[in-house]
Order: C-alpha cells, then structure tokens, then sequence
C-alpha cells in the first residue's frame, strides 16, 4: 500500500523511520511540510497537522484509511471522508502513554511559570544571583477544564504538590468528583465559578463546535488576576487576541501553550514577548508515548490490509 505522512520526514523523533522498519512491505512518502497536494493512488493517510477538507478528499481515489498519529482529529472532515467509504482513526491519548506524556510536561509549564524560567534567564546573562523570586505551589487551587485520559494523568501528578484540585466534566460531574477525589467538580455551564477560584488552568479537552474559542475575552475575564493559564490540548480553544488582551491588561499572569492557534505559530508574533512559556507542541513527544502511537498506527494498518476495520475509528 501507499502510505502518506504529511510531514516533514524527520519529524517527531523519527516517528516516521519507526512505522517504516515495521511495515517493510509498504510504500511511504512524506510531503516535506505540513500540507498534502494530492491523495491520487494514496491509499493510507497520516495527516499529522494537516487539514483533511472535503477538498482535500476530492481527489481520493484509493483512500481507505486516514490514521492520526495520536487523538486529535479535529482537523479531519469525518462527514466527507465518509462519504467515500474512508476509516478515519485515531490513537487515543489513555491507551498510547500520550496523556502521562502531555501531564509531564503541563507540570513543567505549570513549574515554569511559577518560578519564572524567562526571567532565570535574562538573571543568568546578566550575573545577578537569588533572581527572580519565585512563587510557591502549595496552598493553591488547579482547575482542570477537561477530565479526560490527560485530565487524569495530570491529577495523579498533582497530588505531591499539597494543591486543591477542581475541574470541569461536561457529562456527570458528581460522579467524576467522587471518583477522582476532587474536591469540586462542575458542569460546561459552570466554568466561570472554575476560573474565578484557580490560580492555575490547564485546558485538556478536545476542540469540538462547543469548546472552540472556549477562552475568550468575557472567560479570560473571570480567571484571578494572578492567575496562569495552561493549554496542553489544542489551539483552538483559546483566542489568540483574547490571550493577548489578557496578559496585556494584567488579567491574567501568564501562559503556557504548547499548542497554537496556528502551527507552526509565527516566531515573531509580539504574543511571545509577553510573559508566555511555550513549548512546540511536543507533549506526546516521549519515548514512552512513541511506542504506543507507533503501534496503535501500524496495528490499524496491518487491519486494513488483512480486510479487517481499523480499530478506534471516529464516526461523523
């Protein structure tokens, strides 16, 4: 079969190389970027972070499978990828390793921020000792918008740090208080009361039509005035201008984003020179999650040719 990976080759440590070595019977070509020209005589596709539209599609002949390299397929037009008989599947982030992952690195950003890795920074090239003063954890309230598998990857990871932690489920919240231990838990309807008690945000949930541009101006407005914000889930979920707005106006105290409103983001966007600690979109860049993404791709691939469906499909 013909496998696309629109990507550059070498990206996500090689991820490409590794499904290769497994799949040694198949043909694979990688678009170099983060775009695909043409599906003609494709018959698997890995999108990575490329748009799947219906246009895209058109000229899919031999399509039957569009497999993620991990969970996130909002990116994909499951609707037109179904009208013309194409799996769409992905890895989800609880079965591959991906959410401990991604949790690890939201206690990096959550650490960055309250010790001020930008400022240890300009401290170290300037020879000045003792600077800058950090600002402890312990005592303070972490709400999670988003109890998934990474929403619970990262409360395990929390309990060390002697913080309260609240959330918000969309479905069933009370039964999710209780059988996370958490000490409140709220409904969609309830994010303002989240935000209004945390001083620190984590975002792990999926973009849908509900959650895109979830933080925007009027939701950035009820968070503490010191309090931070941490996306490890996707971009769309946070309005760029609103951000800016936000840490502009002193409304909130920071960010940390690893992922963006567009990817790759603009180096040179003016949004970086504000106190944002950013990382690029290497969350599920372990080699832990590696192998679980690697295997769940080649699992479906290895299904699609013996005739079989492929495992974790989306439906539209």
């Amino acid at each position: 079969m013909n496998i696309l990976f629109a990507a550059p080759e070498n990206a996500w440590g090689g991820f490409l190389g590794i499904v290769k070595e497994q799949l040694p019977n198949h043909q694979f070509t990688a678009t170099g970027g983060f775009h695909v020209d043409s599906l003609a005589s494709v018959d698997v596709l890995i999108p990575t972070m490329c748009p799947i539209t219906r246009d895209v599609l058109a000229d899919a002949n031999r399509l039957k499978l569009i497999q993620q390299c991990g969970s996130g397929l909002e990116g994909v037009d499951i609707a037109a990828a179904a009208e013309k008989d194409i799996f769409v599947a992905n890895v989800p982030t609880g079965s591959s390793g991906n959410a401990d992952s991604v949790a690890e690195l939201g206690v990096y950003l959550m650490i960055g921020l309250h010790r001020d890795v930008r400022k240890m920074e300009q401290s170290m090239r300037s020879r000045k000792m003792g600077q800058p003063q950090g600002r402890a954890l312990g005592g303070k309230t972490v709400g999670i918008v988003g109890l998934g598998g990474i929403g619970q990857a990262l409360i395990q990871r929390l309990q060390g740090f002697g913080v309260r932690i609240i959330g918000i489920k969309r479905h069933e919240p009370q039964a999710a208080k209780t059988a996370l231990g958490l000490d409140w838990v709220g409904d969609a309807g309830q994010l303002p009361e989240m935000l209004a008690q945390s001083d620190i945000v984590f975002l792990c949930l999926p973009v849908t039509s509900e959650s895109s541009g979830l933080m925007n101006r009027q939701t950035l407005a009820c968070m503490k005035p010191g309090a931070y914000l941490i996306n490890l889930s996707r971009g769309g979920l946070v309005e760029r201008d609103a951000l800016e707005w936000a840490l502009t106006s002193g409304t909130i105290a920071g960010a940390g984003l690893d992922v963006f409103w567009e990817e790759p983001p603009d180096p040179d966007d003016p949004i970086f020179d504000l106190n944002v600690l950013a990382t690029p979109h290497i969350g599920g860049s372990t080699d832990l999650s590696m192998q679980g993404i690697v295997a769940g791709v080649v699992e479906n691939i290895r299904r699609l040719e013996a005739g079989q469906a492929p495992l974790n499909c989306a439906k539209p």
